[in-house]
């Protein structure tokens, strides 16, 4: 197989050894790529649970097939390891050009194990790596880490924690180009814990391309789909531009999920953004969208600049309509914040929803009030660095939230949740319910696609259907989870990969793959190879004690919502508890995860036995 070097750098921050780690061919060819083998590895190089702050964790940064080449959508890097929300491995996923870097690099991806006795970081510049003192570093931000290490090492990427990764706060995330994050898993938390402050790629290798002639023509001719009309108005307004239509469709995140409906939905806009603050547009590697926000504005003194980008959709949800916050300027301050300490916008956001309603029933000491836009900014910095209400916030909200006895914290297995609400997209409910990594909104069906798309085929949808319905659902939860995890095993861009409609471009995706690497991938593998890699995450989840009845949505799913398009339609426990059983059964898992007849069945047979499993 092509378009690989089938080899990790593997770096033991106890000894300082470093060291290749030889990849198979035969796991390239089962898992392509990116989640699939970083997954495939630390199945066999994990214990079965494991502290994901202790040194026995590996944090793996992979590429898939597609990284290095300039493919639109390539320009991106999956990041997994033992999560500190959930107790086992998750993923996660960031754009920029980190990965276009790293898949220049001779290395399909860097494995980082152990605990460095000093904090350091980490270089492979033009295929030798090192390591080096960062003791300077320590204590420093994103933005200032990456000056000081690009003014060091010229013209390379640099991927780094903040004071929040540092200070092992749980909604730490790893930021790369300042402006991009590999968020949600907590996994810059991870890194600090080894004392890892950064890692540096400069590369300049030709990946090998299986035909390199038929693989430039047919990249050319793709590149072209993204000159549309349409995508360039998606890059023009950015994802937040979808943000008065979700709340008149009664399903934007408002209120800590209490509503759906946002009366300052328009002044948070993507098109208001676009009026008023912003200064630019960015991309990602190889892509002409251009659809990351670089904005400049001001909020209480301090200034928003534009080295730090600007607020995507989840973003402004999380810290705008979560908290009742129509503030677009302290929105963009937040975010800036969140890149230069090294925290989840997502679950920043979500925390600081969830002090607001604690404190509006007394349940904390602080006063945080709904819409206090100083008080989000006070919130994020209390958080980043470890003070107050934030310290105890930054052990985790499910944490917290015991402590409180509140059970309005609204995340799945310690993630919190993205900004997509599920009583109006019943199926995505599923897929956060069921999903090893927690709450997820990119690895599951939107249910809207399929109201408002015509269906698709390959993945066996011939119809459309109803985004308040679930039980109806099971089968096309499944396959577009399935194509998601194919997409993230090649590390592909959500937003370039149309998953329904007429511009459905997965027949051209497999054929760019196919001339990279030289894998006729049909409809029905893609697929497989999607399941394949799922089941993978599934049964490193299972071994740490993941079963199906810890599959569930916050209590306030089940009640309905009060008003707007989405109002009267709850999803109860039953009802959610129906819907999984019926997922395993499709999916040919027991209560554990994958049994060994299905892992034999997406050609796992090695690791069939591997499950331990109680009668209980």
């Amino acid at each position: 197989m092509d378009a690989r070097y089938g080899r990790y750098l593997d770096v033991d921050l106890s000894s300082g050894a470093i060291r290749d780690y030889a990849v198979p061919e035969a796991w390239s060819r089962l898992h392509l790529g990116g989640k699939g083998v970083a997954a495939r590895i630390l199945l066999e190089e994990l214990p079965i649970r494991v502290d994901p702050l202790g040194p026995e964790n590996v944090i793996a940064f992979a590429t898939g097939p597609l990284q290095g080449t300039g493919v639109v959508g390539a320009g991106r890097h999956a990041v997994l390891a033992v999560s500190p929300k959930t107790g086992w491995v998750a993923d996660s996923y960031a754009g920029g050009h980190f990965g276009h870097e790293l898949g220049r690099s001779g290395y399909d991806g860097v494995l980082v194990r152990g605990r460095s006795p000093h904090p350091v970081y980490l270089t492979l510049i033009d295929g030798v790596a090192a390591l080096h003192a960062a003791d300077d570093l320590w204590g420093s931000g994103t933005g200032e880490t990456e000056i000081a290490l690009q003014e060091r090492h010229p013209h390379s990427r640099v991927s780094s924690i903040g004071i929040a990764g540092e200070s092992l706060v749980s909604q730490a995330c790893i930021i790369n180009d300042r402006t991009r994050s590999a968020g949600r898993p907590g996994l810059g938390a991870v890194m600090g814990s080894k004392l890892l402050k950064a890692i540096v790629v400069r590369g300049s290798v030709e990946k090998p391309l299986h035909d390199a002639a038929r693989f430039r023509a047919e990249r050319a001719e793709y590149v072209k789909t993204f000159l549309t009309e349409g995508s360039q108005e998606f890059g023009k307004y950015g994802t937040a531009s979808g943000v008065p239509w979700l709340s008149e469709q009664g399903i934007l995140p408002t209120r800590n999920f209490a509503e759906g409906v946002f009366e300052g939905a328009d002044a948070i806009s993507g098109e208001r953004m676009h009026d008023t603050i912003l200064v630019g547009q960015d991309t990602c590697a190889g892509c002409p969208v251009r659809c990351k926000r670089v904005v400049k504005t001001t909020f209480d003194g301090c200034d928003v600049l534009p080295e730090f980008g600007g607020p995507e959709y989840e973003t402004v949800g999380a810290f705008g309509s979560m908290c009742l916050n129509a503030d677009l300027p302290s929105i963009a301050l937040a975010n800036q914040l969140c890149n230069d300490y090294g925290l989840d916008t997502i679950s920043t956001g979500v925390a600081v929803a969830f002090l607001m309603e604690a404190s509006e029933k007394g349940l904390i000491d602080e006063e945080i009030a709904w819409g206090d836009a100083h008080a989000v900014i006070s919130v994020v910095h209390a958080l980043a660095r470890r003070e107050g209400i934030g310290d105890r916030l930054a052990d985790g909200l499910d944490l917290l939230a015991r402590d409180l006895s509140a059970d309005f914290a609204m995340a799945v297995k310690g993630a919190e949740l993205p900004m997509h609400e599920p009583r109006g997209k019943q199926g995505l409910g599923l897929s956060y319910a069921t999903s090893p990594r927690g709450a997820t909104h990119l690895e599951g069906m939107h249910d809207t696609m399929l109201e408002r798309e015509t269906p698709c085929p390959e993945l066996g949808v011939t119809r459309s259907y109803d985004r308040f319905t679930l039980l109806d659902k099971i089968a096309p939860a499944v396959a577009f989870e399935d194509l998601r995890s194919f997409t993230n095993s090649l590390v592909l861009c959500c937003f370039t990969t149309n998953e329904v409609g007429s511009s459905y471009n997965f027949p051209a995706i497999r054929s760019l793959l196919e001339a990279a690497t030289g894998l006729v991938v049909s409809a029905e593998e893609m697929l497989r190879i999607g399941a394949r890699n799922y089941a993978l995450l599934r049964l490193l989840s299972g071994r740490a004690g993941h079963v199906m009845e810890a599959d569930e949505l916050p209590r306030r799913f089940a009640e309905p919502l009060p008003g707007g398009a989405s109002a009267g339609h709850p999803i109860t426990a039953e009802t959610m508890a129906e819907a999984v059983a019926a997922y395993y059964r499709a999916r040919g898992y027991d209560r554990h995860g994958p049994t060994d007849a299905t892992l034999r069945r997406l050609g796992l047979a090695d690791c069939a036995g591997r499950m331990p499993r109680t009668a209980s």
